[in-house]
């Protein structure tokens, strides 16, 4: 109570900047919390950020029976989308549109094939001794591309189906993917060493 010029005493004003009373959690619930807001879906996109926009090309490789046929693409990544399920794990569906401009070369004759598509990236958020924070990443496979192939030709459609254009496309696109997901910026945000950054904070 604070004591007004007539002597009259009146409620106490809280100190400005002062902290408000801690609402107590489980030391379950802290965990829980703790986790949610370390592995973020803000976090896990900017990890992938460096994705977005990304091209490659692939080939000439060979393709269908006897490998006559010549295969070649440029790829175009965009803007991956997440999706969070928070259940006995954390985890997120990760989808790497795509976007592929696609020659195969018969050498009596060539056809272009427009193709899009996307990549799902499977993670699961888990914990470590001795205090880790782990973002555990199946690497992608060919089953784990998506693609629609697009040709204005009959022949282009039977000539695609024989070749397996569709599985070398699945194929080097999953290759490129796992390989991006293994470089250092991104191995470094799926492991986050709790022990040793409470360390570094306090011997500040």
């Amino acid at each position: 109570m604070t004591e007004s010029a007539t002597g009259q005493r009146g409620p106490v004003q809280a100190e400005e900047g002062a902290q408000p009373p801690p609402s107590y959690i489980s030391y379950e619930e802290f965990g829980r919390h703790f986790l949610e807001y370390a592995a973020s879906t803000e976090r896990i996109v900017g990890a992938f950020g460096q994705l977005t926009g990304a091209a490659f090309d692939f080939g000439p490789i060979g393709a269908g029976p006897g490998k006559l046929a010549k295969v070649s693409a440029q790829v175009q990544l965009g803007q991956p989308t997440l999706s969070r399920e928070v259940g006995r794990h954390i985890e997120f569906d990760l989808k790497i549109p795509l976007s592929v401009d696609l020659t195969l070369d018969l050498a009596v004759d060539r056809h272009r094939y427009e193709v899009d598509g996307y990549v799902r990236v499977h993670l699961t958020v888990r914990t470590a001794e001795p205090l880790r924070v782990i973002i555990d990443i199946a690497e992608p496979r060919a089953g784990d591309v998506r693609i629609n192939v697009d040709t204005d030709t009959r022949r282009g459609q039977l000539v695609r189906i024989v070749a397996g254009v569709d599985h070398e496309i699945r194929r080097f696109v999953a290759r490129y993917i796992a390989k991006e997901i293994r470089k250092p910026h991104i191995a470094a945000a799926r492991d986050i060493d709790v022990a040793g950054r409470l360390d570094a904070a306090w011997k500040l």
